[in-house]
């Protein structure tokens, strides 16, 4: 039996994600967290199918992560004028200064990451990543 590429891809993700979340957790926050409050803030209100397909997440599994940061007053969600059956979501002033603040704590992570891996191979990791993203993309409908 040969090495499986998605064990591999799952364990990094774990590992990253455990190195991203330490360095946020005084902050209170997650990297997935982290992720959808900046995306909301770079990118403005999202619907949730969208903000989904941004961050190659499944609808359920955003619905999860969501719901915290709407309890906690980051982000809201409220229905989409054009088609009020679908909700956009859109960061709150508190969730754009929790991002803020967070910022210098993700960037320290970032750095400390690329000064274990290599800033030329992260790069490179982050392009093949990417192209394994878009290889992988479900088909629309």
């Amino acid at each position: 039996m040969g090495t499986c590429h998605c064990q591999a891809l799952r364990q990094a993700a774990r590992r990253a994600s455990a190195f991203y979340d330490a360095a946020l957790a005084p902050l209170g926050l997650r990297v997935s967290q982290f992720g959808i409050l900046a995306r909301l803030r770079r990118d403005g209100s999202r619907g949730i199918q969208a903000l989904a397909a941004d961050l190659a997440m499944d609808r359920t599994t955003l619905g999860r992560n969501i719901r915290p940061l709407e309890r906690d007053g980051l982000l809201c969600a409220a229905a989409d004028p054009a088609d009020r059956r679908s909700r956009l979501l859109s960061i709150t002033p508190r969730g754009a200064a929790l991002v803020e603040a967070a910022w210098p704590a993700w960037s320290a992570a970032q750095a400390g990451f690329e000064a274990r891996y290599g800033a030329a191979p992260a790069a490179e990791l982050h392009a093949a990543l990417q192209r394994v993203v878009a290889m992988l993309q479900p088909p629309e409908g």
